[in-house]
């Protein structure tokens, strides 16, 4: 006679899921929220140079961060799997940590042929190719500590520490604030000043983290052995997991960065009007991030646990988290839409051209609720060869639209292309769903 299961504990439902889900919409949308300050400011000041080039920059960093976004999200995974093994929880930050250091030294000292290269894809005139190296040059030495703290954030996110999540969110959000509006507002520092002030938020939230990871880091008698947590045969699952990540933030910049220099060709009011309707898609975008992670904690979970009836409720609540966050999206867009766009630009111009454009924000957050939400749902399981194969299907949608759609339609053949890739993304990554159990 078989044994009835054990019950499903009291804290895993729908309430809870949702209880992590504002925590990490405010810790997710710390990066677009910061470009969008950026913008914002830059936005009032007379000349259309200044946030075009702000746009330029904030792009390429948007670039390096989401490649390497890969930190937070496989950290966050591999903090929930190892919940009750205090050993490998350590290691679940230990190896990242490395990983991110490393690159953020490299990215500092790449920096010029990483700038070179964007401007020769992206291709802006000289005024705004000035400004963007001005805000480049400064806060390309913020990189490590943008990485570290996205381990930071991920670990804390895995074990559930939202208090603390939260808080380092909203402190860099606060401190960018409040230190941009004094760099440009108060000493006229205009571009140089939002850089300023982001390094210095982001310096600041980072060093914070470091006391928050010495107050959760389960203690044990035994010392870390670094030499094997860093050993290559340690390292081959998680690089694994995050090489999957990457290619699939490669195919996802790409296709943003192709979108950029698409629309720069344009002209310039173009440009800055598609910056600001993508920084408000950037925060679209991050929004759902906040549920992927609350389903990448869960689904961490239930592989940790080996509970396949955990796993079940994960998918019925990303589902309804697919089905509710849209609607909640565009019920704020049309009741606050020219509001949002105003707190973005003053200039009649780029107001109007965004109105214009709008409609397919609406389209949007419908199109990718699945591949956002369902990517969570993955990588906490580290079922992330579908993740990369799904996005890859979907650049190559991206590619034939944009070759077509484009020379027909301009700007709205543009926004279509990226409509239609928003939507491969989903459908194809659906496609892997039901695979998805073998992997608990």
């Amino acid at each position: 006679m078989t044994k009835n299961p054990k019950p499903i504990p009291k804290q895993y439902t729908f309430k809870n899921y949702l209880a992590l889900v504002l925590p990490f919409i405010i810790s997710t949308i710390t990066t677009p929220l910061l470009g969008i300050v950026d913008t914002a400011l830059v936005g009032h000041l007379p000349n259309p140079a200044f946030i075009a080039g702000i746009a330029v920059g904030a792009v390429i960093f948007n670039t390096l961060y989401w490649l390497f976004g890969f930190l937070r999200v496989s950290t966050t995974g591999f903090a929930a799997q190892a919940l009750d093994d205090p050993l490998q929880l350590r290691a679940s930050l230990i190896r990242p940590i490395f990983i991110a250091i490393a690159l953020g030294v490299i990215f500092i000292l790449l920096q010029k042929p990483i700038f070179n290269g964007a401007m020769l894809l992206i291709k802006p005139n000289a005024q705004v190719q000035h400004h963007a190296d001005n805000y480049f040059t400064i806060l390309i030495w913020g990189a490590p500590f943008v990485l570290v703290n996205y381990v930071f954030v991920g670990w804390l996110m895995g074990i559930t520490k939202i208090k603390a999540v939260l808080f380092l969110q909203v402190l860099i959000n606060f401190l960018n604030i409040i230190l941009a509006i004094i760099f440009v507002w108060g000493c006229h520092w205009d571009v140089k000043g939002v850089a300023l002030a982001t390094l210095s938020a982001q310096i600041i939230c980072t060093l914070l983290g470091v006391w928050f990871i010495y107050i959760y880091l389960p203690k044990t008698l035994n010392k870390p052995d670094l030499k094997a947590m860093l050993s290559w045969q340690s390292l081959k699952s998680v690089i694994l997991v995050n090489t999957n990540l990457m290619i699939r933030t490669i195919c996802l910049l790409i296709v943003t960065n192709h979108f950029i220099s698409i629309g720069s060709s344009f002209n310039t009011e173009t440009l800055a009007a598609n910056a600001v309707l993508f920084q408000i898609h950037y925060l679209m975008a991050y929004l759902f991030d906040g549920f992927a992670n609350a389903s990448s904690v869960f689904s961490g979970k239930a592989k940790g646990t080996k509970d396949i009836r955990l796993y079940n409720l994960t998918l019925r609540w990303s589902l309804w988290a697919c089905i509710i966050c849209p609607v909640i999206l565009i019920a704020i867009w049309f009741g606050f839409d020219t509001a949002i766009i105003k707190l973005l630009t003053n200039q009649q111009v780029i107001i109007e051209l965004c109105i214009k454009y709008q409609y397919w924000l609406i389209i949007f957050p419908v199109v990718v609720a699945g591949g956002l939400i369902y990517y969570g749902v993955f990588s906490g399981i580290s079922y992330t060869s579908s993740i990369r194969d799904s996005m890859i299907l979907a650049l190559i949608v991206w590619l034939i639209a944009q070759y077509w759609f484009v020379p027909m339609w301009g700007n709205n053949g543009l926004w279509l292309s990226y409509i239609l890739f928003s939507l491969a993304r989903t459908l194809f990554l659906l496609v892997w769903l039901p695979n998805s159990k073998r992997y608990i």
